[in-house]
C-alpha cells in the first residue's frame, strides 16, 4: 500500500542527496548555535548573577527574529530563496566571528554581548521562513512530515551534543571558543547553499512588490482558518513552555550547583529525549491525530515543569528533562509539518513567516515573563505557574481551535476560467468582479452556507472585499462580488494562486445551482483609474 503524507519512512528524505547534505550541514550549525548559547549565557552569568539577565540572552536573539520573519517571509516568495538564505547565514557568520574576536580581545561588555547576539537574531530572522519553505522543494509531498521530524531531530541532537561541547570549550578556552566554533559551523551551511543550483522560479506575471507580498501574506493568513488554528496553538504552547529553556542555566547554577559542563549535560538530556521522540513519532502519527499528539505532548511537558519546580535530585532532573525534550520535539514537529502541508507554494514562505512570528513571540515573551517571575517569586513559581497554565491552555485550544485531522490538497491548479482581455494596464484598479449565481430555490440556505468558504478562498488569493447578496425580486438569484487591488493582482488569482482545495470548495457550492443557467461573470475596473490611463486625469 502506498504511504500517505503521515506514513513516509523517517529516513526517506535522507535518500535525496541535496536534502542529506543540507541536513548534515544544518545539524552542524545547530550544534554550533547551542554551543554558542551555552557560551553566551555563561558569559552573561559572569557579568550578572540575576536570572533575568541570563534570560535576556534568549530574548536578544528572538526579538530581531520577531521583527524580521514576516518581511523575510514575503521576500522568500518574491526573490530566490537560496540567495536570501545565503544573506541570512552570512549575517549570522559575521555575528559569531565578530563576537569571538571581541571576547578574545577582552573588550566585550553585557551591552555589546546583547547587541552581537541581536545581530545573530537578524541573520536567523532572515533565514527562518525560507528554510522551512524550501523543505517541500527538497523532498516529496509524502516525505514532508518525515523531513520535519528529521529537522527536529537535527536541532535536538544538537541540543544533546552542542551544550556539552560548549561546556567543554568553555572549560578549555573560555566562552570565545564557543563563538568561534559556531562561525565554523555556519560556514558549512554556506558551502552547501553555494553548491545548490536551484531552478528559477516560474512567475508568468513577474515578481510581486515587497509591500504587495506582505499584504497578500497577511490577507492569506487572516482568511485561512485551519492555518490560524496552528498559529494559535504554537503561540500558546511556546509562551508557557519557553521558560524552561530560558531558565535552565539558572537552575544549573543555582539549586543544582552545577558547572558549565553540568549545564551542558542538562541540555544534552533534553536533546537526547527529543531524538528518541523523533524516532518513535512517525509510527505514532499513523494511529494518532495531530491534535491528540499535541495534547499528549503538552500535558507531558507540563508535568515535567511541575516536577522541576520542586525536585533537585539530579537523577530525577535528568530523567525529567529527557521526557521534556521528547514532548517538546513531538509538539513542535507536529506543528511544523501541519503548517507546511496546509500552505500552497505561492505563499508558503510568507505564511510560514507568521508561523515563525508566533514561535519567536512566544519564546521571547515567555523568556521575559518567566525570567521576571523567577526574579520576583523564585524558580519554583517560574516552573509551576506555566505548568498549570499550559494544561488549561491546551485544553481550551483543543476545544476551540482543533487541528485538522488530515492534510488538505494545496497542489497548484488553474481552475478559474481565463479572464477577458479588456486592454487594461496591469496596474489598473481596483477591480470589481461580480458573479451571478442562479440557485435551485429549494436550496438557497444551503448555497449561502456553502459560499462562506468560497469567500475565504477569494480573500486568500487576493480579494480585499467579498460579499454575497440575495435578490429579493428573484429569489433564485445570488450576486457574489469581490474587489481586487489591481488587474495584475486579479490575473494572479487566475494564473498563480489556485489550488485543488479551492476547486473542491467551489464544487460544493455549485451542487445547488440551476443546471440550465450557468454563472455569469463580469469584470469592472475603477473608472477614474481608467481615465488616468487614457490621459484624462482625475480628481481622486
Amino acid at each position: 500500500m502506498r504511504r500517505t503524507a503521515n506514513q513516509a519512512s523517517l529516513w526517506a528524505p535522507l535518500r535525496r542527496p541535496l536534502y542529506r547534505a543540507l541536513w548534515i550541514a544544518q545539524m552542524g550549525a545547530n550544534i554550533g548555535m547551542w554551543a554558542q548559547t551555552v557560551g553566551a549565557q555563561w558569559l552573561m552569568g559572569d557579568f550578572t548573577s540575576g536570572p533575568l539577565g541570563v534570560a535576556l540572552v534568549q530574548a536578544a536573539v528572538t526579538v530581531p527574529m520577531f521583527l524580521l520573519v514576516v518581511p523575510a517571509g514575503a521576500l522568500g516568495d518574491i526573490v530566490d530563496r537560496r540567495r536570501l538564505l545565503l544573506v541570512g547565514r552570512g549575517v549570522a557568520l559575521v555575528s559569531a566571528a565578530g563576537l569571538a574576536g571581541l571576547t578574545t580581545a577582552g573588550v566585550v561588555t553585557p551591552a555589546l554581548l546583547m547587541g552581537m547576539i541581536g545581530v545573530l537574531g537578524v541573520g536567523q530572522g532572515l533565514a527562518a521562513a525560507p528554510s522551512s519553505a524550501i523543505q517541500p522543494e527538497l523532498v516529496g509531498l509524502d516525505e514532508v512530515t518525515a523531513a520535519a521530524l528529521l529537522d527536529g531531530a537535527s536541532l535536538n541532537l544538537a541540543r544533546a551534543v552542542g551544550p556539552a561541547l560548549g561546556g567543554v570549550l568553555i572549560a578549555a578556552a573560555g566562552p570565545a571558543a564557543t563563538f568561534a566554533f559556531n562561525a565554523v559551523c555556519i560556514s558549512g551551511v554556506l558551502l552547501v547553499l553555494f553548491a545548490w543550483s536551484r531552478p528559477v522560479d516560474d512567475r508568468p506575471l513577474g515578481a510581486e512588490t515587497m509591500a504587495g507580498a506582505v499584504r497578500a501574506g497577511a490577507r492569506y493568513v487572516r482568511s485561512a482558518p485551519l492555518f490560524g488554528r496552528v498559529l494559535g496553538h504554537i503561540l500558546m504552547f511556546t509562551v508557557f513552555a519557553s521558560g524552561l529553556w530560558a531558565l535552565l542555566a539558572v537552575l544549573a547554577r543555582g539549586p543544582l550547583r552545577l558547572s558549565a559542563a553540568g549545564y551542558g549535560l542538562l541540555l544534552g538530556c533534553l536533546g537526547l529525549g527529543a531524538v528518541a521522540c523523533a524516532m518513535a513519532l512517525p509510527r505514532a502519527r499513523r494511529h494518532v491525530s495531530p491534535g491528540r499528539l499535541v495534547a499528549c505532548g503538552a500535558a507531558a511537558y507540563a508535568g515535567c515543569l511541575a516536577v522541576l519546580s520542586f525536585v533537585t535530585w539530579l537523577p530525577v532532573v535528568v530523567a525529567t528533562l529527557a521526557m521534556a525534550g521528547a514532548a517538546w520535539v513531538g509538539v513542535q514537529a507536529t506543528f511544523t509539518s501541519t503548517a507546511q502541508l496546509l500552505l500552497p507554494e505561492w505563499t508558503r514562505a510568507r505564511a510560514l513567516g507568521y508561523f515563525q512570528l508566533a514561535l519567536t513571540a512566544g519564546q521571547a515573551g515567555g523568556a521575559l515573563l518567566w525570567g521576571a517571575v523567577a526574579e520576583l517569586l523564585g524558580l519554583t513559581a517560574a516552573f509551576l505557574v506555566p505548568s498549570v497554565c499550559l494544561l488549561f491552555g491546551t485544553a481550551l485550544a483543543r476545544r476551540f481551535l482543533p487541528l485538522p485531522a488530515s492534510p488538505v490538497n494545496v497542489s497548484a491548479i488553474q481552475h478559474l476560467p481565463e479572464p477577458p482581455q479588456p486592454g487594461a494596464q496591469p496596474q489598473a484598479g481596483p477591480v470589481l468582479v461580480t458573479v451571478e449565481w442562479h440557485v435551485d430555490p429549494q436550496h438557497t440556505a444551503e448555497f449561502a452556507a456553502a459560499m462562506r468558504p468560497v469567500g475565504q478562498a477569494r480573500r486568500r488569493t487576493g480579494a480585499t472585499l467579498w460579499g454575497l447578496f440575495h435578490d429579493l425580486e428573484e429569489p433564485s438569484l445570488f450576486l457574489e462580488t469581490f474587489t481586487v487591488a489591481s488587474w495584475r493582482e486579479h490575473l494572479r488569482q487566475h494564473a498563480e494562486r489556485g489550488v485543488v482545495m479551492d476547486l473542491e470548495t467551489e464544487a460544493l457550492a455549485r451542487r445547488y445551482l440551476d443546471p440550465d443557467r450557468p454563472p455569469r461573470v463580469q469584470h469592472l475596473i475603477w473608472a477614474y483609474s481608467a481615465d488616468r490611463q487614457r490621459g484624462r486625469g482625475n480628481d481622486r
